[in-house]
This record gives C-alpha cells, structure tokens and sequence, in this order.
C-alpha cells in the first residue's frame, strides 16, 4: 500500500498534465487557443470579483482593529473551554472564516509559540484543514456570477466552520488527551 501511495503522489500531477492536452489533441480541440480564451475569461471574473474582494477586506480589517474579534474571544472562551477548545486558539478559528492567509498566520504563531506536539498546536492544526474560509468563497463565487444576495449560504457557510472548528477539538482531544 505505502508504494502505491509513493507512485501516486510522486506522478498523480504530471500524469494528469500529460494526459489532459493528449486527450484533447485526440479530441482535435485547439488545445493552445482553448488555453488562452480560459484564460481571457478568467482575467474577466478576476475584475469582475475586485470589488467584492475589496469589501471583504476592508470588512476583516475594521473587524479586527475594532476590537471586536478580542471582544468575541472574551466573551465565547468560557464557553469553549467547556468544550475542550483553548481560548488561544479561537482566534484562529475565528479568522478561518473570514481569512485563509489570516488564519495561516495565526495558527504559524500558534505552533511557534506553543509547539507542534503540544494540544494547542494539534487543533490548530486540525481545525486549520478543517474549516473553510466562507466569506472569501462567498465574496468569489458570488461576486463572479454577480449575486449580491447571499440568503441562507452565510448561514450555511458559519455553522459548518463552527460545526468543523468544534469537531477537530473533540477529535484532537479524543485522540491524545
């Protein structure tokens, strides 16, 4: 089995960018042509999307020089304790949400600080891979099919990053607590 593995993630890559343009020569498809029109569409939905982007980063930013992201940890961390998820990392997973890069930093100093080993370092770790970064979906997808109503799919979209965040703590503190 680990040599199969070894073959797969040593070739699944190349294989497939071999594969992909040989089907479509055997297809006849202007493989060349058909490259750079996908590429014109998505220079298109790139500025097309800018505004939306914009929105939401200026959005993270007041949410995090208000205070109002260390208001939110205060006031959940009782809470979360409760549950086995330590207050340093509730930033983290507040973040997740809103910033992928944000929260890749956060759980860096996370790891820096507290170690790799250690039960801190394990659900950031965990919860890192777990959540989604469901504003900046929203703010994409959306802004390139130009929906400007969101309805349910914010709702959606934060009950499975707490609903994730949640799990990879109890996950993380069943397997080594």
């Amino acid at each position: 089995m680990s040599a199969i593995l070894n073959f797969l993630s040593l070739y699944t890559v190349p294989i497939v960018v071999f594969v992909i343009p040989l089907y479509a020569l055997i297809k006849k498809v202007p493989v060349y042509s058909s490259f750079v029109d996908g590429a014109k569409e998505g220079f298109d939905t790139a500025i097309m999307i800018i505004p939306y982007m914009v929105a939401m980063l200026c959005a993270i930013g007041m949410f995090r020089a208000s205070g109002a992201m260390d208001w939110l940890v205060s006031a959940l961390s009782p809470l979360t304790s409760m549950i086995g998820i330590p207050g340093e990392v509730l930033p983290m997973g507040i973040m997740r949400s809103f910033s992928g890069s944000g929260a890749q930093a956060m759980c860096a100093e996370l790891l820096a600080q507290y170690g790799t080993t250690s039960q801190i370092g394990r659900i950031a770790s965990v919860a890192m891979g777990s959540e989604e970064t469901t504003f900046y979906v929203l703010a994409v997808y959306f802004g390139a099919v130009g929906i400007t109503n969101s309805r349910q799919a914010v709702i959606a979209g934060l009950t499975a990053d707490i609903a994730s965040f949640v799990l990879a703590a109890i996950v993380v503190n069943l397997m080594w607590y």
